[in-house]
């Protein structure tokens, strides 16, 4: 797995595609920092952390579009299909080499974070929630991406199908508000992304909320496995 891990990060920087994704994860970062915390004198970084929802929510399928996508197209996935490596351990090392290019991208939010903390106005326990909460739904997001990254070979398929998923996780609070209190609406709201990630918002760390992320996104790895393993086992 760790050859993996170390093969698949590294090659995010031999193409622009991982300068291209810190690159925007930061500009956005930034520019809206800048905006309403900066410009508007404010400490208050919930606003920032709920606009990243949405920002998290589209670049993500460009960092995962070509996980397993291209390895297909180039033929490149052979040598891992012959290789003694298991599907979970390039599966794992693949998406691990995802999540760590989004944490940095996520290094950003630290660094807006310490120039409020210079300001002597940090919230560090609101921080940390924040933080919390955009670790978990961007490995929720990753994990989504590389399993959509192994139904095609076709990177631009891939980020539209996970653009198509980002927009329907936006869609899942609106629709349920439509809805009158039923049990559609229940289940619309224990599904949204949107919905749990604000709780983070406020600096609240519920176990509910975190072991959610967590099982979607070691539901779709596992999905993901499952599919590759078919792949070497036809």
């Amino acid at each position: 797995m760790t050859a993996v891990l170390k093969r698949e990060f590294m090659a995010y920087f031999y193409t622009p595609l991982g300068y291209v994704f810190i690159g925007a994860y930061w500009l956005f970062t930034g520019f809206f920092f800048f905006n309403y915390n900066l410009y508007g004198n404010s400490n208050d970084l919930r606003l920032l952390f709920n606009i990243l929802f949405t920002v998290t929510l589209f670049l993500v399928p460009i960092l995962t579009m070509r996980l397993l996508s291209e390895d297909r197209k180039m033929k490149t996935g052979f040598i891992f299909l012959m290789s003694p490596l298991s599907g979970a351990a390039v599966i794992a090392g693949k998406y691990l080499a995802a999540l760590g290019v989004y944490l940095l991208a996520m290094s950003g939010v630290l660094a807006v974070s310490l120039v409020v903390e210079a300001a002597g106005e940090a919230e560090w326990p609101v921080i940390i929630g924040h933080f919390t909460g955009l670790f978990l739904l961007g490995g929720a997001l990753i994990a989504i991406g590389l399993f959509i990254s192994a139904l095609t070979e076709n990177q631009i398929i891939a980020a539209i199908g996970g653009y198509c998923v980002g927009f329907l996780l936006m869609l899942l609070d609106g629709v349920a508000a439509i809805l009158s209190e039923n049990s559609l609406s229940g289940v619309l709201k224990f599904l949204s992304f949107n919905t749990r990630y604000e709780y983070f918002t406020l600096g609240i760390l519920g176990i509910d909320h975190i072991v959610y992320f967590i099982s979607i996104a070691a539901f779709f790895v596992f999905l993901t496995v499952t599919r590759y393993e078919k792949r070497r086992w036809p």
